[in-house]
């Protein structure tokens, strides 16, 4: 019995396009790689990367991918790679979205409604794939609130949880702006930090419910 939450490629490839959610979002992803070569220097070059958020975010800290010195291999080797992360989180999206709208056979109990929220939000919490990724994301957001309340030049620390929580986590910050300019002290980070814990929250959701579909589908 598969008892791993590890996930398999042929389970993503079944949950990414299985419902016309994940085949939406894919055809989505699709239509925008074009604009990435045809309009290059424009803002919706970043559609593709912001489409597979989190994941294709990550590759942002390795020192290398399209643009890489040295030319020839070296730049064909990096490109190539980032090309190939950026359509593997594209399916690991795809399939998150699937394993969302896939429903268990039996039909669930009538709860009151704070068991509901529990059912909904216990996918966070009740595998290690979603707890390790809510660490991450409580860890960026400690290395932010440390910098902007401790640390005498916060920098670009905000960029460490927009990053780890994407893409929901990039709509904390117009939502925190107005608070920026409020008397309260503080109440902009306040703000801003409670967007992107939910935007990691929701993230955290469909990575456990995914890791549950991939377990459930190797029993």
């Amino acid at each position: 019995m598969q008892t791993s939450p590890r996930l398999r490629l042929p389970r993503l490839l079944v949950l990414g396009t299985d419902s016309r959610l994940a085949r939406g979002y894919l055809a989505v992803f699709g239509l925008s790689v074009p604009v990435l070569f045809l309009f290059p220097e424009s803002s919706f070059a970043m559609a593709p990367v912001l489409l597979t958020a989190p994941l294709s975010l990550f590759a942002m800290v390795l020192p290398f991918g399209p643009g890489t010195e040295g030319g020839g291999a070296a730049e064909a080797l990096a490109t190539g790679f980032w090309g190939g992360w950026l359509l593997l989180s594209a399916l690991v999206n795809a399939a998150a979205l699937g394993a969302l709208t896939r429903r268990p056979g039996p039909a669930p109990t009538v709860r009151p409604r704070s068991g509901r929220l529990r059912a909904l939000l216990a996918p966070a919490v009740d595998n290690w794939l979603a707890r390790g990724y809510c660490a991450l994301v409580a860890a960026a957001l400690g290395v932010f609130l440390y910098a902007v309340l401790l640390s005498p030049d916060p920098g670009f620390a905000a960029i460490w949880p927009l990053v780890a929580a994407a893409p929901l986590s990039f709509v904390a910050v117009p939502v925190s702006l107005p608070a920026e300019y409020s008397p309260v002290a503080g109440l902009g980070t306040l703000v801003f930090s409670a967007g992107v814990a939910l935007a990691g929250l929701v993230n955290a959701v469909l990575i456990g419910r995914l890791a549950h579909r991939t377990r459930s589908a190797g029993r």
